[in-house]
């Protein structure tokens, strides 16, 4: 759970700040969009698989650059 103490002399922006910081960090809102609707296994195995693929591609991609081919 991500918290924020409000020190003695600081000002409610820079409190707020923190909290924002701290939030991107833990990968709150990230989690929450991938949590948003409920996934099927099938579903999953579908997205990553995916994922797979775009990745190898890229790394085709950025091989074949690197060697000058």
């Amino acid at each position: 759970m991500t918290q924020v103490i409000l020190g003695e002399n600081e000002g409610i922006e820079s409190a707020l700040r923190r909290f924002k910081r701290q939030v991107s960090r833990a990968e709150i809102l990230a989690d929450l969009r991938k949590h948003r609707h409920f996934e099927t296994p099938l579903e999953k195995e579908k997205r990553k698989a995916i994922a797979r693929r775009r990745k190898r591609r890229f790394r085709s991609n950025f091989k074949n650059r690197s060697t000058g081919q």
